[in-house]
Order: C-alpha cells, then structure tokens, then sequence
C-alpha cells in the first residue's frame, strides 16, 4: 500500500533513511518538518509513532543489516495523517502487539503504543518489503 494508491490521500512527503539506529531521529524530524509544513500543530504522536515503526524496522528486519534502508511516507486525509514505514521484511511474521507490555522489559512497547495512539493500524507484505501503517487524528 502506498499513499499514492490510496483514494483521498494526498503525499506529503516520502524519505528514504539508512536501516541504522540514528534513523530514528531523522525519521521523527523529517515528520515533524513535513506535518509542520502542511499547517500541523501538535506533531508529539506523530513523532511517537514513526520513532517505534523506524526502531522495529531497523531492530527486527532486513533493514538493519548493512545496506539496509526504511522508507516513511507521510500523507494527509484531511482530518487524519496516514504515516506508512516499509522495511525490506524479515523471515519471521507479521509484528504482534502484546496485551500488555512487560514493565521490566527494555523494549517490547513499540508497536503497543502505536495501537493506543493511533486511529488504525495494520502491515501487508508488498514488492518492496514489509510496510506498517497508521492513520492519527491530524494536530
């Protein structure tokens, strides 16, 4: 699924980022820039979201290895903003998103929080890898 295929999306933007840690930190200001430049105010869950989809891509995929990269697409709904990481998909499947996190684990809250703070969100396999979506409520 890309924003381009989606009826009512308008892109407002798409990067591609090397499939390392640091990652996450261009991806969460690429996102803030793009939304702050289509008149969004309050980019926090934005931020959040894309931070735990770039962290999972680049800990839990093909993305991570050497050479890897993570595409973000971000796109407007008018009332919501559709953000889509696609990584280069991994051998295990679909990302599950626990009951509750472990509270004395070091990770395992990504995909958790991406459930509580979005609108919907889902994953498919496509060409070019493994994308994980989420629409939130436009800030």
């Amino acid at each position: 699924m890309n924003a381009e295929a989606l009826p009512g999306v308008g892109l407002l933007g798409r990067v591609e980022l090397p499939g390392v840690a640091e990652s996450v930190g261009a991806a969460r200001r690429y996102v803030r820039c793009v939304l702050e430049g289509s008149g969004g105010r309050d980019t926090c869950d934005a931020e959040l979201v894309v931070s735990e989809l770039v962290a999972n891509a680049v800990r839990h995929s093909a993305s991570g290895r050497p050479g890897g990269t993570v595409a973000i697409a971000v796109a407007d709904r008018g009332d919501t903003v559709w953000i889509a990481v696609t990584d280069e998909g991994s051998p295990t499947g679909p990302p599950l998103v626990p009951a509750e996190p472990d509270e004395d684990a070091e990770g395992g809250r990504g995909l958790w929080l991406v459930h509580r703070v979005a609108l919907s969100w889902g994953c498919h396999e496509d060409e070019a890898g493994r994308v994980v979506w989420c629409r939130l409520a436009r800030g």
